[in-house]
């Protein structure tokens, strides 16, 4: 849909906006801009929301919140925020009568003029989705090109306010989660998937769901190029689903070419791009500044979507200078010889597994958080190899105790400490660390049981690390 069409459909037409969050409080903006009605639904109370509902109330917004808060949902177009279900009686009931139920990630989808980069996948997808930022931006900046780089979906700000600067030479790059996809009708130009793994699963019908919902990002039209983990089987396969160029990444193994057109792999300490016709060396290992093979990962998903549109010599600079993402093995300080990191974001088991083979001496490892009811015994055994000693917290702690002391390798190393709060566990851990230890908060948990997301979990480790004396 073109963008003055879409004003014309919009303007007297009543929406919801449903979940008053952190990407649909500009599309409220947005809307009231253009014409619109809204009325704002959350489960939240009004004195929760305080100041923003008195704030939406002075522009017009009609308010619905509380547990009745989907009550006569009726409005002609219906915005839902990414965590809740399109499933619900009454979405399902307002479609039937006739109201268009979409969000605001879908309607950028329909509404943006210029190529899209996306990122999916259960681990490495926000740095991902930073490095291809990054060397779009600087390639363009070497150019002395005027067009601009987007970067938005969980990461960045919302992109539909930016919708009327966004020109056809540009180009936006987002992070999309499962979420986000699970009801996406559209693909980006370029898509890629970084892994999969049990993950969300308290949301999710089930494991199936999930992967229908990343697949999501490639099977709709639009989609041309898509770069796919060879070393992951569940994402390897989705080849036989898309009509779009395949291009394989691998830090393990060099991908065949039957079913793709390129690869790019570690060969020694090189890394490769390939296709049928040839091989050329993009960067060596050592340019890469960030620790850990799953950083290496994260730069082949980032060239691959790049290919053709960034230079070798703009991979290797970035390389060479790139920090790491805040909330990723960031160091946060080093206080009486034992080193902190905060790595906040691992989620998951998987994720806290690629934090922790990034060291290469044994860790004393924070662990535990919210149960997304996924399964723990994949943690056991890393923890066993790179952790001398686990402080557990948090709701998902008695399960990866269990976890642990259930591994038939399991021979009382690495020492277990449970804690009772978080400010407890960051403080056992710093009692069981002596000079030349590394501490790192890795939950494999998501953030949930006590604070809002993993960036609030991690400024608070941040701030308490940073108070010692």
């Amino acid at each position: 849909m073109l963008l003055t069409d879409f004003y014309k459909y919009i303007n007297g037409k009543t929406t919801a906006v449903v979940g008053i969050g952190i990407s649909n409080t500009p599309l409220i903006e947005f809307l009231l801009a253009h014409g619109a009605s809204v009325t704002a639904r959350d489960i939240k109370t009004r004195d929760k929301l305080g100041d923003l509902a008195d704030s939406l109330e002075a522009k017009g917004v009609r308010l619905i919140t509380g547990e009745n808060y989907l009550e006569e949902l009726d409005e002609e177009i219906i915005f839902k925020a990414p965590g809740i279900r399109r499933d619900k009686p009454e979405f399902v009931a307002a479609a039937a009568k006739g109201s268009r139920v979409t969000s605001e990630m879908e309607l950028f989808f329909e509404l943006c003029p210029c190529k899209i980069f996306a990122v999916t996948g259960s681990d490495g997808k926000t740095t991902s989705t930073t490095l291809t930022y990054l060397l779009l931006s600087r390639e363009l900046e070497t150019r002395g090109s005027r067009a601009k780089v987007y970067v938005g979906g969980n990461i960045g700000k919302p992109l539909l306010p930016e919708i009327e600067n966004i020109k056809p030479e540009d180009y936006a790059v987002l992070e999309l989660s499962s979420f986000q996809l699970h009801t996406m009708t559209r693909s980006p130009y370029a898509a890629a998937i970084t892994n999969v793994s049990p993950n969300h699963l308290n949301w999710h019908t089930d494991m199936s769901e999930y992967i229908r919902s990343k697949e999501n990002i490639f099977l709709h039209d639009g989609n041309e190029r898509l770069v796919l983990n060879y070393g992951c089987e569940i994402t390897r396969d989705m080849y036989s689903l898309s009509k779009a160029e395949i291009t394989y990444f691998s830090a393990h193994t060099k991908p065949s070419l039957d079913h793709a057109s390129a690869a790019v792999y570690l060969d020694g300490e090189d890394i490769v791009y390939s296709t049928k016709s040839g091989s050329e060396i993009i960067m060596s290992r050592a340019d890469i500044k960030l620790p850990g093979i799953h950083n290496v990962e994260n730069y082949m998903t980032a060239i691959a979507l790049t290919r053709g549109y960034v230079s070798n010599d703009t991979i290797v600079s970035l390389a060479r200078e790139f920090g790491g993402v805040e909330h990723r093995c960031e160091f946060v300080r080093e206080f009486d010889g034992v080193k902190y990191y905060n790595s906040s974001i691992d989620s998951s088991p998987t994720r806290t597994e690629a934090a922790l083979r990034s060291f290469n001496q044994p860790l004393i490892v924070i662990c535990g958080g919210y149960d997304k009811h996924i399964p723990y015994a994949p943690l056991a055994k890393p923890l066993i190899d790179c952790a001398k000693k686990v402080v557990l917290v948090g709701a998902t702690a008695p399960k990866i105790k269990a976890a642990l002391t259930s591994c038939p390798e399991y021979n009382g190393s690495p020492e277990i400490i449970e804690a009772d709060s978080f400010e407890g566990a960051v403080m056992s851990a710093r009692g069981a660390a002596s000079q030349g230890d590394i501490v790192i908060l890795s939950p494999a948990s998501a953030s949930f049981d006590m604070f809002t997301n993993f960036e609030e979990r991690g400024n608070r480790f941040k701030e308490i690390v940073n108070s010692f004396k």
